[in-house]
């Protein structure tokens, strides 16, 4: 499998068949000084935003190599968008959780500070925080291929949430929900779905009812209670099926 970069610089007139491209930063770097890269290999670019194209590497240095296209194609952006909110959580299980989520195909994240979140984002940690995992869902994209690079949203507060319940679908994964994710009804509208994750406590009782209230609905995955880190991977899963994505 050809090596995997992204240039968000790249535009589609830009990448005909036939044309040279660049790149260059620390994309071009990690490609030449840690994957060996030279003239001659084949790699694959995407700018993040649907464009994906494949050639040959002409040139290769530490600062900057060129690719000749040989191929491009563009993917449109998937409606409805799916996104994950996920709390903060202790140790990496948050990370893990986004991690595989973008490999799964989720269009953004939203780190949310839950009432039962023992991890808080605080000062300069929200910067840090947000950097983090802004680094993890780009190479997340990166080794899955992906055409479309997720977003990472502002950090969010319950309140905050409560304010996207009225414009969006949101969806509660809670353990002791009545009605199983299986169940919900392919959407009819282009309205983004949120699928948000409680911390390791789970999502607390006033946090449901303030979100219920504001639009949400509450569902589960099964009969087991999952952890913060495969709750939302595992909802992902079943809705691109429900979707048709898979």
């Amino acid at each position: 499998m050809a090596h995997f970069y992204l240039q968000e610089t790249l535009r589609a007139e830009q990448c005909r068949p036939g044309q040279v491209v660049t790149v260059d930063g620390d994309e071009a770097r990690h490609a030449v000084t840690v994957s060996r890269v030279r003239p001659g290999d084949r790699l694959r670019l995407g700018n993040g935003a649907g464009l994906l194209l494949e050639g040959a590497v002409l040139t290769a240095d530490a600062l900057q190599l060129t690719l000749r296209v040989d191929d491009a194609s563009e993917t449109a952006a998937a409606t409805p968008r799916i996104r994950l909110v996920q709390a903060l959580a202790k140790g990496d299980r948050d990370e893990l959780a986004i991690q595989a989520a973008t490999e799964l195909g989720v269009d953004g994240v939203i780190p949310w500070s839950a009432a039962r979140s023992i991890t808080k984002w605080e000062g300069a940690k929200i910067a840090k925080g947000h950097e983090r995992w802004s680094s993890i869902l780009r190479e997340a994209s990166k080794q899955s291929i992906r055409a479309w690079l997720p977003d990472v949203a502002q950090l969010t507060s319950t309140k905050q949430l409560a304010v996207l319940a009225a414009t969006t679908r949101m969806l509660l994964l809670d353990p002791t929900a009545t009605g199983r994710l299986t169940e919900v009804a392919v959407p009819t509208d282009d309205r983004d779905i949120l699928l948000v994750v409680g911390p390791e406590g789970g999502i607390s009782p006033a946090e449901l009812l303030l979100l219920e209230q504001a639009g949400a609905s509450q569902v589960r995955l099964g009969d087991t209670v999952l952890r913060t880190s495969t709750a939302g991977p595992a909802a992902l899963a079943i809705l691109n099926a429900t979707l048709g994505r898979w």
